[in-house]
């Protein structure tokens, strides 16, 4: 059981900064370490035991929240990096939680005087490139879908995977989507990102035509327990996003990609990569598209591609110049 504390971050979290259910959770539980933790060390409980997961943290209260030092947040921090290898990225994560949490309880809740993890450095995140699939991959993928005959859910998948590379939506989103959603001419439709903020999406010529082909078998679809979903699961409800997972691991399979370890949100970056590199459309553009509060968010996409690093060597004036010519000279 959660003590109050955590259960009226919580809420706040959810009602009052728009946070996803998820994201609470993933707060609290990151929190719940952190606490646990605390625990064992003050009662000398071995942290790689089955007891230290068992551990009970109902009796964090304020009284225990107003001890904890910067030094024990350090502390926990090492544990984190030492004995659970945990990355830098996982680290600035639970690192994040705890300095929202102490944030909470200082400005909003003014129940504690001190913050002691405002001054903690986060650890350092070193930004990778995001991985895509190219166009002739793309082109496999679909083609894998559009093979598979002997699937009576074909043409729902395909529609699936071709939302996905043409308009870069989180997993999420696409899950999410109503019938009502989709403008009646098929030019565009609503979807809801993070923070249940909402955006319109357009549909290009390959999204319309998959979705009307689509369109047609849903309309006629019965024992629907799901009538306003958009994607229907063989049980009659909206697919669950570990279903489009699983279909979207399955066709990556098909096309023989399954060894790249690509996922749909693999497939976001597709089309986000694809539409700035070959499409030049405007990263603040592309920031829009994708739901991004950020600019900074969007910008992993605008990186050099192989290609133009190649030809920015061929255009040095030297490029050409070799012993052999040298010696004709």
């Amino acid at each position: 059981m959660l003590p109050q504390v955590l259960k009226d971050f919580s809420a706040y979290k959810i009602t009052v900064q728009n946070r996803s259910q998820k994201t609470a959770e993933q707060y609290c539980t990151d929190l719940t370490l952190f606490f646990r933790f605390l625990i064992a060390s003050e009662k000398g409980i071995d942290t790689s035991s089955e007891e230290f997961s068992k551990i009970d943290i109902s009796c964090v209260d304020y009284e225990f929240i107003k001890k904890i030092s910067p030094d024990e947040i350090y502390s926990f921090l090492m544990y984190t990096a030492n004995e659970r290898n945990n990355k830098a990225s996982a680290r600035a994560r639970k690192l994040s939680a705890i300095k929202s949490f102490f944030k909470y309880l200082t400005a909003v809740k003014h129940c504690i005087d001190d913050n002691p993890a405002k001054n903690i450095e986060s650890p350092n995140v070193k930004q990778a490139l995001p991985k895509f699939l190219t166009v002739e991959e793309c082109a496999d993928l679909l083609n894998a879908v559009r093979d598979d005959r002997d699937n009576r859910n074909r043409i729902r998948d395909y529609a699936i995977i071709t939302l996905f590379l043409n308009c870069g939506m989180r997993l999420s989103e696409l899950v999410g989507i109503n019938l009502s959603d989709i403008d009646k001419d098929l030019r565009s439709l609503r979807v809801v990102g993070k923070g249940s903020k909402e955006r319109v999406v357009y549909l290009n010529s390959a999204c319309k035509s998959a979705l009307t082909d689509y369109l047609c078998i849903r309309r006629e679809m019965n024992d629907v327990k799901d009538k306003r979903a958009l994607f229907i699961s063989r049980l009659g409800n909206r697919m669950s996003n570990k279903t489009v997972q699983y279909t979207v691991y399955k066709y990556l399979d098909k096309a023989g990609l399954g060894y790249r370890h690509y996922s749909t949100h693999k497939l976001r970056h597709t089309a986000a990569t694809l539409m700035y590199r070959s499409g030049n459309v405007d990263v603040r553009v592309l920031k829009d598209i994708l739901g991004h509060e950020q600019l900074n968010t969007t910008q992993i996409y605008t990186h050099v591609s192989d290609s133009q690093m190649e030809n920015a060597m061929e255009q040095n004036p030297l490029s050409h110049v070799t012993i052999s010519t040298e010696k004709n000279n």
